[in-house]
Parts: structure tokens; sequence; C-alpha cells
């Protein structure tokens, strides 16, 4: 449990039926008064742990009536539908959520995940026989003889000792929908995404980055926070947190999305040491090795210290949109509709091994909580079941990426937005807090691995073999936390340029000679892209490290509210 501390810090819950043991770290987020864990039944033969939020819990509660709960937490309704269901009521639920349910009366168990993963979960088996279940790989790596992942949308149930799959959505089939766009679906379906994430009894705001989704998730915010429970305990007025180096592009564009919106906005700034000095801490939190997600991990995790300290504990983000619509740059050599329609459905299967995993992870590092409106399974079902062709992304008649998206929101009556932001081109978190921050990782990584090191990486590592220094950095650093094989294979691999999967790789021939998860990857799309005659990944001169300033006393970030 001391492991897991760091996600559930305002109470301890253990519980103890014959060999089974349920432990729960709460981060109290509804009702924190009297919703401690484990959760029980009436008559307290059924128990359970969970992580996560049921926001229909309102609703489900009305089917029960002739049960009696016990606390008013949100997540009180799963061992009372347990018990009217069995395990087939899982897809009555809406909200993510990792649970484990234990039912004493026959000491089975059945162990659920969130449809797309927002929650993070694995499953181990020990050599005794023993089934291990953990928020995160620490809490069971060192116990079991193998350990994974535990699949979004899946059940396990230990009287089939097997995982089945409950969600069953339309989209998963990949095969291609041909639903009309209407922006006026598309707009309510997210409005209602966004809206049903009030549901909080503590402090809340919204991360914002001055991009896209982030400012729409602000703006659907303000406007709607008035007159519900949560405005009412704190406050209508909304409170947004931006993360960046100095002058960098998010920190300029999310001040003029915070002025116009009128939230009271918080602005974090870090130096490139202050990222490079919490690297190892966010490998160790994170759990990935993954270039990409400890990138956009690292700001993060230093921007949720920094809220968490100002007494906030959940956060509302934008994570998920560029894998439902196509959003990343590279989506620009899509070769046709079909070909983009597979490939959204491949990022969004994934994304509990990327941003869903970084988002989880970053912030639960300091006990604070982050909801996703975008991968809300009822917009991701409005969302994909519009024909592919309406998210191909066209200059000539003005379509840049998201188009669809920036449309529902284009409202000349009442705007969103300024223009400018809602057309703004797509930056990634990593690049967007500055492009030194990634310039330095690699200067860093040039003079922590050598070239003789480099030759020898497909024997030292031939599980996803880094290719370059700044990979090969982050694996020593990941192999040093977690030495098992078991590990090493939760982490994806494969060719990437801009996040793109590997077979997209294969829209566009130069990218083959460029491959980088930076967005400045997609050469010929971003408008500060890398030369397209330059390496890469190259020595860079010490000089350019050394200019760094380095931090005299404890690592931190500046605050400017």
């Amino acid at each position: 449990m001391n492991r897991l501390k760091h996600r559930g810090p305002d109470w301890s819950g253990l519980y103890q039926h014959r060999d089974s043991y349920l432990a729960h770290q709460r981060l109290a987020i509804v009702d924190p008064a009297s919703g401690d864990q484990p959760l029980f039944n009436e008559d307290k033969s059924v128990a359970v742990t969970v992580n996560g939020e049921i926001y229909n819990h309102e609703e489900l509660r009305k089917k029960l009536v002739n049960h009696k709960f016990r606390t008013g937490s949100d997540c009180d309704v799963i061992a009372h539908l347990y018990e009217e269901y069995g395990e087939d009521f899982v897809d009555m639920l809406d909200g993510i959520f990792s649970f484990v349910l234990l039912d004493t009366r026959d000491n089975s168990f059945i162990v659920a995940r969130d449809a797309i993963g927002v929650t993070s979960l694995y499953i181990g088996w020990g050599l005794d026989g023993s089934v291990w279940i953990s928020s995160e790989m620490k809490g069971l790596n060192d116990d079991c003889e193998h350990f994974e992942t535990f699949p979004p949308g899946h059940l396990y149930t230990s009287k089939s000792r097997g995982f089945r799959r409950w969600y069953n959505p339309p989209w998963f089939s990949e095969s291609i929908p041909s639903v009309p766009y209407d922006p006026l679906v598309l707009r309510r379906a997210f409005e209602n995404a966004v809206i049903k994430r009030l549901m909080t009894d503590v402090p809340f705001g919204v991360l914002l980055s001055g991009g896209l989704d982030s400012s729409l998730v602000a703006s659907i915010t303000a406007r709607y926070l008035a007159g519900t429970k949560a405005a009412k305990q704190w406050g209508s007025q909304l409170h947004s947190f931006c993360v960046g180096l100095e002058g960098s592009p998010d920190l300029k564009a999310a001040k003029e999305v915070a002025d116009y919106l009128g939230t009271v906005h918080h602005e974090f700034h870090f130096t490139v040491q202050d990222g490079i000095d919490a690297i190892e801490d966010v490998i160790y939190h994170i759990e990935t090795y993954d270039v990409t997600t400890i990138r956009a991990s690292t700001p993060m995790f230093l921007m949720s210290r920094k809220i968490k300290s100002l007494g906030v504990k959940m956060v509302i983000s934008g994570e998920g949109s560029d894998e439902i619509f196509g959003g990343y740059l590279y989506f620009h050599k899509a070769p046709n509709k079909e070909e983009l329609h597979r490939e959204t459905c491949h990022k969004i299967k994934a994304l509990h091994q990327y941003d869903c995993l970084r988002a989880n992870k970053a912030t639960s590092a300091w006990g604070l909580e982050a909801r996703v409106p975008f991968l809300d399974i009822e917009f991701i079902n409005v969302a994909m079941s519009i024909d592919p062709e309406s998210k191909m992304i066209k200059k000539d008649q003005g379509r840049i990426e998201k188009w669809i998206l920036r449309k529902a929101f284009d409202d000349e009556e009442r705007p969103y937005l300024p223009k400018h932001i809602l057309y703004r081109q797509k930056e990634q978190f990593s690049d967007g807090v500055g492009y030194s921050w990634i310039d330095g990782l690699k200067a860093h990584a040039a003079k922590n691995v050598t070239d003789k090191m480099m030759l020898n990486a497909s024997y030292i590592f031939p599980q996803n073999t880094p290719t370059t220094k700044e990979a090969y950095y982050y694996r020593m650093i990941f192999e040093r936390f977690f030495p098992q094989n078991s590990a090493r294979l939760t982490v994806p691999g494969g060719a990437s340029v801009a996040c793109s999967t590997a077979k997209a790789v294969e829209w566009d021939v130069s990218w083959k000679n460029n491959l980088d998860p930076s967005g400045r990857a997609a050469l010929g799309v971003h408008l500060s892209a890398y030369d397209a005659e330059a390496p890469l990944i190259s020595n860079v001169p010490s000089k350019v490290i050394d200019s760094i300033p380095r931090m005299v006393e404890v690592p931190g970030v500046a605050i400017h509210t």
C-alpha cells in the first residue's frame, strides 16, 4: 500500500476475507466525509475497491430501489449493481474506473477496467497461485512471476480465470461509418461530456495549454459552471492552469484564452534543468520508457505538484481529441478516408499506453485526479460514427486538422473562443511547453549515452531496441526501477513520426528518415518543422546544455498568478 500512497493520500483502507485482501488508498473527490473504501452492500457479503468516478451514479441509484446505500460516494452503486445483475452490470457504468469486487459468499472476485483505459491497472500472477491487481506496476512487480497491463474495456473473473471484453462499440470493428456530419450534434455531445465531469465536492480547475482541445474544455466549463453544485460550494469563477518554459507558445496562448474566458489563471514556469532533474521521478511514476510520453509527462508532473499545493484535487483536461479526429499533424498525409478512420481506431485503442497513462499517473503522483471529457463513451460513439470524409484535411478547402471540431464550436453569436485560437495549428504538449525542452533533453541524453553504447543497444535491449540516445537514456532509468521482463513488455514500440502508428509512417516516404514523435517531425506540415536535411539526433555541443541555468536549491517551478 505504501508504494501507492501518493495516489490516495486522504485515507487508507484494508479488508481481509480468508485468503483475499483488498487494499485502497483514497483520493476523496465525491462525498469525502463518508466514502472511504472498501465499499460494501447491505450485509457486507460483497466488498469493492474502486479507483475512478461513476458519472451516472444518481441515475443508477434510482434503478436500485430496494437497496440501501451506506455512503454518498458515486462508486457505492457497484456492489449493489452486482447483486442485481451479476457481472453483466459493467456496461451500465458511465465513467472512468478500475475496480476489484470480492463476493465473500463463494470467495470469488471480478476485476474490470473502463472502456478506454483512462484509469491505470495491472494484473499479475505469483508462483504460489496468487493473483495480484494494482493501479500501478510498482504495486505488484516484485511479487509476481508474470504481470501485464490489464486491457481496457475488459472484465476478469476468478471463476473463468480469463478476460472478457465488455466494451463493444460499433467503431471497434473499424468498419467505415457513414453518418453525415452535423456540427450541432457534435457540439452538444461534447458539452454534455464536459458538464457531467463537473461532479465534484472538492476544489477543481482546468488544464489550459491554449490549444484547441484544452481551450474548448475551459470554455465549456466556464460557460456552464454557474448553477452547478460545484459552483455553489467553491464559486463560479473557474481556475485554469498552464505550464511552460519562459516565452513558450503555450504560455502565451493560454494567457490569452484565460483572459477571454475570465478564469483565475495560474501560470507555472519551469527550466530545462528543472525537467531534466525530474526525469527519474517521472519514469518511476509514469512507468514507461516511451520517448514522447516521458517528454510530455515531465512538465505535467511538475505542474501537478504545484496545482495540488494550491488545494486543488481535480482537473479537467483535453486528452483524446487528436486520436478521435485525426488531429496529429501526420494526418495531413492520410491517403484516403478509410486509412484515416482505421488509424483513428488504432490510436484510440492504444491511448491507455500513451496519453491516458500520462494524464493518470503524472497527476496521481501528487494526489490529483484528471478527467478527460473527449474520452466520454457517448461522445466517442457520436464522433466515431461520422463519415471520416469530414475528418480529411483539405487545405484547398480551408480544412485543417480537426476541422469538424473547430467548425462545431465556431459560433458567431456566442463565440466560444477567439477565431485564431479556434483555428490554431496543432501543437503537441511536449512541443508547446517550449521547443528548447525537447532539444535540451536530446542534448542531455547525448552527454550520458556514448556512440559505443549505442552500438551494443540491440544486445542490451533486444525488446524495443532504442534507436536514439534519448530513448537509450530513458530505457536505462526504466530498467533500474523495473528490471523484470514483464515490465518492459508493458511498453509499446515501433516506428513513429509525430505520434503516428508504425503503419501511418508509410504515408510519406520522407518520414522514414525522420522518425521522431515530436510534431516538428511532420516535415512540410508543422510551421516550425525540423530541417529536412538535418539529422534529428546529433551530438549537440556541450555548450548548449551548459548554458541552461542550474538550480541552487531543490528544483521547483515559479508560480505567476
